[in-house]
């Protein structure tokens, strides 16, 4: 009987170690993969973070181009005829300043992606290129430029329309291929 008391004792120690073994095993595993999905989680909630600042800037900067663009066809409308060219040389360095600023906005979202939401932003910079012709035949007199000036809002109201699309879809799906 002392004999099957030692085995026994032998057995449930070694069941117990092996299962102590197993159970630390399978707590660092869970604990690694639990680390590795919050670490995800995080650099998913960055990158998201990150696109939605360089989508709300490229739309911020769009609206200040707009802005421009308004004003632009408001001198032409109502600006008297002896200050207009003056005022459309002024309103002409504000343009190039704030496509530089669109450019460099563009550029980060091509960085961020993904690649509709970069494809959107630059249909968008380039539906600025039918207003800065049309403003530089304003300048050099020109007579049906202030009507293809004007005809290119729609244009370019509807290539911010689809980049805000591409930019809501690309916040709503999770970052693919990115780590």
């Amino acid at each position: 009987m002392a004999d099957n008391t030692f085995w026994i004792a032998a057995l449930t120690g070694g069941t117990a170690v092996l299962a102590s073994w197993v159970t630390s095993r399978g707590n660092t595993r869970a604990a690694r993969i639990q680390a590795d999905t919050a670490a995800l989680a995080q650099r998913v909630e960055r990158l998201r973070d990150s696109r939605r600042t360089a989508y709300l800037d490229l739309i911020e900067q769009t609206h200040s181009m707009g802005e421009l663009y308004w004003e632009v066809a408001a001198v032409q409308r109502t600006g008297e005829a002896e200050r207009r060219p003056a005022l459309l040389d002024e309103l002409a360095e504000r343009e190039r300043d704030e496509y530089g600023r669109m450019r460099r906005c563009v550029r980060v979202v091509e960085l961020e992606g993904p690649e509709a939401a970069a494809a959107a932003a630059n249909a968008l910079q380039k539906a600025t290129g039918p207003f800065h012709r049309a403003l530089g035949a304003m300048r050099s007199g020109e007579p049906d430029a202030p009507q293809r000036f004007h005809d290119a809002f729609r244009p370019f109201w509807q290539a911010l329309t689809e980049f805000v699309d591409a930019a809501k879809t690309a916040l709503r799906q999770p970052p693919s291929g990115r780590s």
